[in-house]
């Protein structure tokens, strides 16, 4: 289930918890019925949070490496599975791929893999779209050097999606949009769904004209989540800092403010205080990224 749309969930707030009646007027909602907003219950799933150690603070979550919808993280895993594997598929460029099928859990499925998603009009729904998402990941990786796409680390970095990838000049680039009509979405059944939220089940194959197809396999730990151990998670998270910071704010004056919030761990309680301050004068002037 979905923690920002399950009827269960604390988010909802117009939703009831308990679906139970109740006459005491100060814990019903007219507007619900006079049901109880909330009660006893089951939440949807458990949180667990961390006071020490190395795991996050909110234990089995996810950083996302740039910027995408939470739940597309899997598929985009996908993609840099696929192009570190293959060089065909680089070499073959957008014209090679035939099609691109995503298996996906639910709510991933029917939320940000809804077909009528393919043709975003807004940046927010751009930003919801599965296949569009993908589609600007996969077309910067035919962008780039091969030999510099060595590993999943250097590849998180150079394929990250950045307010760029949502301006509309992206939006309405032509690559794009015939990427996005080239990528079909199935549902993984209860399989994938049970999966959901120990990880992020994702599965995709991409297929090429040349015939051949190219299989992710299950991914269900993306780079960035709790449970995947194999990327330089600090490294990757400093290369976002830097891409969307510098979008704001001039290089020498980024680092030190970045600085401070990385070694928060030490930083005294007048530290606190100035935590977020820089100088202004040090802002990045540039055109709208909306155009």
């Amino acid at each position: 289930k979905d923690i920002f749309r399950n009827p269960e969930s604390i988010f909802r707030f117009f939703e009831p918890t308990t679906g139970s009646t109740a006459s005491n007027k100060d814990i019903i909602d007219i507007t619900l019925g006079n049901k109880q907003r909330w009660g006893p219950g089951d939440a949807p799933f458990n949180l667990v949070l961390s006071h020490s150690g190395s795991d996050f603070a909110v234990m089995g979550m996810h950083f996302k490496l740039g910027l995408y919808e939470h739940q597309s993280a899997g598929a985009l895993q996908g993609v840099v599975n696929a192009v570190l594997g293959n060089p065909d598929l680089l070499s073959a460029g957008p014209a090679g791929v035939k099609g691109i099928e995503i298996t996906a859990y639910e709510p991933a499925y029917g939320i940000i893999g809804d077909p009528a998603k393919k043709d975003p009009q807004t940046r927010q729904s751009a930003d919801h779209s599965m296949a569009f998402i993908v589609s600007r990941m996969l077309l910067k990786a035919f962008k780039t050097d091969a030999a510099s796409l060595s590993d999943n680390n250097a590849a998180w970095k150079l394929l990250m999606l950045s307010p760029y990838d949502y301006g509309h000049e992206a939006l309405w680039d032509k690559d794009t949009r015939e990427m996005m009509q080239k990528i079909s979405f199935k549902h993984g059944g209860p399989e994938f769904d049970a999966k959901y939220p120990d990880g992020i089940p994702t599965a995709m194959d991409i297929s090429l004209e040349s015939g051949k197809t190219i299989s992710s396999g299950l991914v269900m730990y993306p780079s960035g989540h709790a449970r995947d151990t194999a990327a330089d998670l600090k490294g990757i998270l400093h290369h976002k800092a830097e891409l969307l910071g510098g979008i704001a704010i001039e290089k020498e004056e980024l680092a030190g403010f970045h600085s401070r919030l990385v070694n928060m761990i030490d930083a005294s309680a007048g530290d606190m205080q100035g935590i977020y301050t820089f100088d202004y004068n040090k802002l990045v002037s540039h055109p709208p990224i909306d155009g």
